[in-house]
């Protein structure tokens, strides 16, 4: 039987820059995650789409602590 996860947005940037250091500080920290949308927003040019940082719903409270985030 295959296990799946079920991937969660763990924080939303305009800056492609911003999500990838936040996903690279989990990876080091053990927490398995991805950046989401990069190639689909263009600040530069207008249309700012929310680029997401996912990770494993299972990792998300450890993830929320690591990176001082408040749960809504």
């Amino acid at each position: 039987m295959e296990d799946k996860q079920k991937f969660v947005t763990v924080a939303t940037f305009l800056e492609v820059n911003q999500a990838n250091i936040t996903a690279a500080m989990l990876n080091d920290n053990g927490i398995p995650a991805a950046v989401f949308g990069f190639d689909s927003s263009y600040p530069q040019l207008g249309f700012a789409k929310a680029i997401e940082v996912k990770v494993n719903e299972s990792d998300l409270d450890a993830a929320r602590k690591l990176l001082d985030i408040k749960e809504d």
